[in-house]
């Protein structure tokens, strides 16, 4: 399956503690040639390990797993890289799984059963920055979960938390200890769910939303 000579190769790393799962995926992935699997883990815990080294684009992430499970390692692997995109790869189709793996991060969710396709089609489309539910996924949530807006991750909301108390960017970074770059990364992914353009209007969606309730902060 040949891509144009310009497009941009994108790194895949898949997570899955089931061999047979992750092998087949990945066979299938490495049949197109804009994709190149960087790594195949069993667990959260080496997809954490290994994140810095792989550096993948996108992460295939099942949910279920010994070490560290799906949610917690989508959320410690965004944290070291806000720009990461991860897929949630499943048998579960309930809703409560994917509304939860959407609050956690996840930009995608994706049962095992999809035709050998949709795999890449729900990789390209978030990696263009869309959130991509497959058709099995999609049926089983509501329409209202489907239009709410993209819910925030738990890191999203102490950003928030820190930039409604009227603390800068290098503020923010130097008390959760992370970089600059990172928080500004969280600031546009924050304005982007709430659809927010300005700093103002976040303060006021905190207030509103009860965000500041608590903190003894005084706006």
């Amino acid at each position: 399956m040949t891509a144009p000579a310009d497009t941009p190769t994108i790194k895949v790393m898949i997570v899955d503690d089931h061999p047979m799962v992750a092998e087949g995926i990945e066979s299938i992935l490495e049949s197109y040639d804009d994709i190149t699997v960087v790594g195949t883990l069993s667990n959260g815990r080496e997809a954490v390990d290994q994140m810095t080294a792989l550096a993948p684009d996108v992460v295939l992430m099942d949910l279920n797993m010994p070490e560290i499970g799906g949610l917690t390692a989508t959320e410690m692997l965004l944290e070291m890289n806000p720009e990461l995109r991860v897929l949630i790869l499943s048998m579960h189709d309930s809703p409560e799984y994917i509304s939860t793996a959407l609050s956690h991060g996840a930009m995608g969710y994706v049962l095992k059963d999809v035709p050998t396709e949709e795999i890449k089609t729900a990789i390209d489309a978030v990696m263009q920055g869309e959130r991509y539910l497959c058709t099995g996924a999609a049926g089983s949530l509501s329409p209202g979960d489907q239009n709410d807006r993209e819910p925030l991750t738990s890191r999203e909301q102490t950003v928030l938390l820190q930039l409604a108390q009227g603390k800068s960017n290098k503020q923010v970074a130097i008390d959760l200890d992370i970089s600059v770059r990172t928080v500004e990364t969280h600031r546009k992914n924050i304005k982007r769910k709430l659809g927010i353009s300005s700093t103002a209007g976040l303060t006021r969606y905190a207030m509103e939303h009860g965000v500041l309730q608590g903190t003894g902060v005084r706006l």
